[in-house]
């Protein structure tokens, strides 16, 4: 019998030390250091499927390409290596892989969802942020149940902030695509 030595939690500075090192848990490689992350709340989880599932089903009905789930890798950055997992992620059909792909997606999401959880802080969410657009995303949703709002980042350095009463809209990422921003905390 041959035992490969898998590494630990403290060598794991690449992402294909991060694919090999499958029963981790929640966690994201940030600039070549791995980032522990404890479970999502049930709020997160639910807002986290409340938002999905009209999304993957625009998607689907109009071809638009991919939604994935939470904790799906996206390789963001080389040297040193950077893998980010938003909560929910889209890629444009022309983008797709034309074949199944076993490990993390090669470059960002054409959209990041991230929801807020109350354990987050300011400066690293808006640095997650700034990653994902650093790294080619066209927009992301930052949803924040605290205040029942979505705040819009997009790839020319525009934010909005929506409220209950507002819209939110897939704009030119996710053309034709619209939820009432009550219906996510509901």
């Amino acid at each position: 019998m041959i035992l490969l030595a898998m590494p630990t939690t403290q060598q794991i500075t690449t992402a294909e030390q991060l694919l090999q090192t499958p029963d981790l848990g929640r966690c994201e490689l940030l600039y070549g250091e791995l980032v522990m992350m404890s479970p999502a709340g049930f709020e997160h989880g639910s807002i986290v499927a409340t938002i999905t599932a009209p999304l993957v089903r625009f998607v689907k009905e109009n071809a638009l390409g991919m939604v994935t789930g939470a904790e799906t890798g996206f390789y963001i950055a080389r040297d040193p290596d950077t893998v980010r997992a938003p909560d929910v992620g889209f890629v444009c059909s022309e983008r797709v892989p034309p074949t199944p792909t076993l490990g993390f997606f090669q470059g960002a999401p054409d959209l990041a969802v991230e929801v807020l959880s109350p354990s987050d802080r300011a400066g690293e969410v808006l640095a997650k942020v700034q990653d994902w657009l650093d790294a080619g995303c066209r927009a992301v949703w930052l949803i924040d149940p605290a205040n029942h709002t979505v705040s819009v980042y997009d790839d020319r350095n525009r934010t909005a902030t929506l409220g209950a009463s507002d819209e939110l809209t897939g704009g030119d990422v996710v053309p034709g695509f619209r939820v009432p921003v009550a219906e996510i905390f509901r």
